[in-house]
Formats: C-alpha cells, structure tokens, sequence
C-alpha cells in the first residue's frame, strides 16, 4: 500500500467517530483545533442527554455507563463519552473530550485533548495539546511532548513545512495510529493513519500513512 502524506483534518480521522465532528470540520488542519478545545466542551455539554450523562460541576459531563475509578481526578471542561473507562488515578486536568469506549489508563495526564471513540492512551501516558483518531493506541509510557525547549511557536515539518503559530502542540495521531511503549513523540508530530511507532522511538515530523518507524530512525512501508 503506497505511504502517503497526511496532515490535513479530513486526512487523518474518521470524523463520524468523535462528538467533536462539527467543530473539526471547521479546520483544514488539525492543530488549529487545539485553541477552541475549552469552548467547545461546554457548547457541547449544554446540549447532551441528561438521562444518558451526569454533569457532577458546571463543566464536567460523565456518561452514566462509562466507568470512572474512584481514585481519578477529572477537571473541567471536560466530556467522558459513553462506556468509556477512567482508571485508577488518572489525572484529566482539563479541556479534554474522552470519546465513546475509549480508555484512559492509570497515572495517565490528559491536558487539552481530544480523543476519538475507542482511543486507548492505558498506561503511564502524558497526552497534551493532542487530537487522538479513531482505534488510536499509545503504548505503556509513551508521552507526547508539546512544548519545545526554546518555547518557540512549533513548525510541522514534513513535505512542507507548516508554521503552526502555537507555541504547544503534542501530537497528531490518525485513525489506527500505533505508537510503541515509552516512545517520545516530539512537539507537532504528526502520525498518518495506521502507522506505527516502534517502542523506545523518539519521532518528530510527519509520518506518512501505513509508514512503520524503527528505533534506528528508518522506516519500512506497512502492510495491510
């Protein structure tokens, strides 16, 4: 299957597959979401189903079927979608949208995100000024790094390079992206759908769709 270039919203998700669909759709790329994440949250808030989602602060909206352990701590804006599942001791700071079915593991920080339907981030996981697609999967210990050691605005490089204007951006990960355990994702990566990051990688840049990377940097085409 070729590799092909993604970094435009339309691109990399799934958009049926995130309560955020009408609001990503705004964007041609993907980062430009990150600003809005807050306002959004309460918008949508507003308007779900009170039989299907508890609202325990002003900004916090819980699914009644999803299950959150006692000991994680949520902090607003903040939406759990419906059958998702909040671990021991998560940390969601804020400005986060939890998708449908999704998990969000133990000692895992969520910080300005959204995650589509089914996204996995289980273990040990720091997610920050992030969108997660659809079946994306990070691996135990995996981090997204969202801000540079200059504090610069961050620029996407791939083909062609994107000056984004913000100066945090964690990670993009398409539809069925696959990062490995304790692999470092650095500020404005961008993983096409289906990729996968081998474990203890350190990446940045754009990886092409159904690209696998290596822990030496090289990448190989990946198979269906």
């Amino acid at each position: 299957m070729a590799q092909v270039e993604q970094v435009k919203t339309a691109d990399l998700f799934t958009l049926e597959e995130t309560i955020a669909k009408e609001y990503l759709e705004r964007f041609t790329y993907p980062w430009e979401a990150l600003a809005g994440i807050h306002d959004l949250i309460l918008e949508l808030g507003a308007k779900l189903d009170e039989d299907r989602y508890d609202h325990p602060a002003s900004d916090i909206w819980i699914a009644k079927s999803a299950r959150v352990f006692d000991s994680a701590y949520i902090g607003g804006a903040c939406i759990i979608g419906e059958n998702a599942e909040v671990r021991q001791c998560a940390f969601i700071r804020g400005d986060a949208i939890v998708g449908d079915g999704s998990v969000v593991g133990n000692s895992c920080e969520l910080k300005n995100v959204i995650l589509f339907n089914h996204c996995e981030v289980p273990h040990y996981n720091y997610v920050g000024d992030s969108i997660l697609g659809f079946h994306a999967h990070m691996g135990a210990g995996s981090i997204t790094s969202n801000i540079k050691a200059d504090r610069k605005n961050i620029v996407v490089k791939g083909e062609a390079s994107y000056e984004t204007g913000r100066r945090k951006i964690g990670a993009i990960l398409g539809d069925f992206a696959e990062i490995g355990c304790n692999a470092v994702l650095n500020p404005g990566t961008i993983v096409g759908q289906h990729s996968q990051v081998y474990p203890t990688t350190c990446v940045r840049g754009v990886i092409k769709s159904w690209t696998i990377v290596k822990n030496d940097g090289t990448t190989a085409e990946k198979r269906a």
